[in-house]
């Protein structure tokens, strides 16, 4: 007699702030030249962003990845206030090769050949001069691109309080320019200046929430072309001025702070006086665990408990004797020794490259994959974004309803390889029969599947555009796992049944699955 199996679907991990373990698994030098207390063996790698936060390295086949702030200070007359830090845009996107140009008649031209693009910020009266030229260039030792929009700004005739950035990508093959798609960003809030209130729970979205993304840059004198940005290269933390990382800002309870190999983190919103630490979305790196003080005139304010807002000043101080303050010395990141206020309890006296500007970040994450060498043939937006999953029945009768945004009757649900009968129901729900797991024993799990204890079997979940055969990513899986085997009672009397009977209803049983499947769940209309 053959097992059933039942399926469930789980999710995939994401960073959040809750109760978590936390164990160093390397430790990293950060740069210093002209102040002798360096970080030394304080930064540390956290084993939670493995599967969470994926490095560039590692992004499945092609992706697009914009980083944009959360905020965006409005500019005033003739006074452009650039958003800062500037929204990046990270493309790994398919390179043809030169057989397949040859194929297609094509010339490779080195010189033009790419990635090109524009950014520019959503609205009706959208103009040429309103665009940003994205110039890509090659980062070192990372695969993909990277260009950036420095001289994007929202005007004061624009009275909306949220906004979007729209990105449009093209590649330029020879000849031929292909379009791939646009992009946009998460909703971005207006603000005027940033807020020196004390913030309330009806500014929440002000507030910097524990395991949420954020951005530090330093100013010296408070001039512009003087900035810059906490960042990651080459496994140390250094101050670029063409550069900027998002880090995983999370909580950590006073008492554990200094047993760095084992903390504990906390929820809720990041406040002055709370130990914090800070991790790099990208590698994993963290910094130690820091005390965040507000500044306030060059003064970090050593009695101020309340939330941390967007664009606020702050300092963060390490938990030594004398106290010694992360801060900018040039393109490195040191620590800077601080003298107590004479004249004014309470307060430190910093230097400039110790004050740091603290704003949250999104990352927008948008992944396909095609054929090794396929050129693209269509833009591949709009991008379908599955939010949720929902599982109906059981065994043969199994469903999976997908609910999101941008969902269409050309799309066709993947268990691993194997497409499953998909039917379309609206933009936001698509239904699918569950493909029995003998479907996918070829060999045709996909990249992501993974084989657990107890036969379990684990694949990803995507969306298939079946005219060019490009899978979109979704951040879903599908796990099938055994049913234990029912205990066997003998029938009761009167209750028997020959060997041919069953077999007979067996048969009937499959034939109305099969009819079931063929007809797209007419039984449910």
């Amino acid at each position: 007699m053959s097992v059933s199996l039942r399926a469930f679907m789980i999710v995939s991990p994401r960073v959040r702030a809750s109760t978590h373990r936390v164990s160093p698994h390397r430790s990293a030098r950060v740069q210093a030249e002209e102040v002798t207390h360096l970080l030394d063996d304080h930064v540390g790698w956290d084993r939670r962003m493995a599967s969470a936060c994926r490095a560039r390295e590692t992004l499945q086949a092609h992706s697009v990845v914009i980083l944009h702030t959360k905020v965006a200070q409005k500019s005033y007359g003739n006074e452009k206030r650039f958003f800062c830090p500037p929204p990046c845009v990270y493309a790994n996107m398919p390179r043809p090769t030169r057989d397949l140009l040859q194929a297609e008649g094509l010339a490779l031209n080195e010189g033009t050949d790419g990635v090109h693009g524009y950014m520019c910020v959503d609205s009706a009266t959208l103009t040429r001069s309103d665009t940003h030229k994205l110039n890509f260039e090659t980062l070192p030792n990372k695969t993909g691109m990277l260009a950036c929009a420095k001289s994007l700004f929202i005007s004061d005739q624009d009275k909306r309080k949220h906004f979007r950035l729209i990105l449009g990508l093209f590649l330029e093959v020879g000849s031929v320019r292909q379009e791939v798609g646009s992009f946009h960003s998460r909703p971005i809030k207006v603000i005027s200046k940033p807020s020196q209130k004390r913030q309330s729970m009806k500014n929440a979205d002000l507030c910097i929430s524990a395991g949420s993304r954020v951005a530090l840059f330093n100013r010296l004198r408070s001039q512009t072309v003087s900035t810059r940005y906490l960042n990651v290269e080459g496994g140390s933390f250094v101050a670029s001025t063409r550069q900027w990382t998002a880090f995983i800002i999370t909580l950590v309870e006073e008492q554990h702070a200094e047993h760095q190999g084992d903390f504990v983190l906390s929820e809720g919103f990041v406040c002055y006086g709370s130990v914090v630490q800070l991790v790099c979305t990208e590698s994993g790196l963290t910094l130690p665990p820091m005390v965040i003080r507000k500044v306030n005139k060059q003064h970090a304010v050593l009695s101020v408990d309340e939330p941390v807002s967007q664009l606020h000043k702050c300092a963060l101080e390490m938990g030594r004797a004398p106290p010694a303050y992360l801060a900018v010395a040039d393109d490195a990141v040191v620590l800077h020794q601080a003298t107590p206020g004479a004249t004014q309890p309470g307060r430190v006296s910093l230097n400039d490259g110790s004050c740091w500007t603290i704003i949250g970040v999104e990352v927008v994450e948008f992944a396909f994959c095609q054929a090794d060498g396929a050129c693209i043939q269509m833009p591949v937006t709009p991008f379908p974004d599955v939010s949720g999953l929902e599982l109906s029945g059981g065994g043969y009768a199994a469903t999976l309803e997908l609910r999101g945004e941008n969902l269409g009757p050309h799309l066709k649900v993947c268990f691993g390889c194997c497409k499953a009968e998909t039917v379309f129901k609206s933009t936001k729900c698509l239904v699918c029969t569950v493909p029995d797991v003998c479907a996918l024993q070829c060999g045709c799990y996909g990249a992501d599947s993974r084989h657990e204890g107890g036969g379990t079997v684990t694949v990803p979940i995507s969306l298939r555009r079946p005219c060019d055969d490009l899978d979109y990513r979704t951040t879903f899986s599908f796990t099938y796992t055994p049913e234990r085997p029912r205990r066997l009672t003998p029938p009761a009397a009167g209750a028997l049944r020959t060997a041919a009977a069953g077999h007979r209803d067996d048969a009937m049983l499959n034939s109305i699955h099969h009819e079931f499947a063929r007809t797209n769940f007419q039984l449910f209309a």
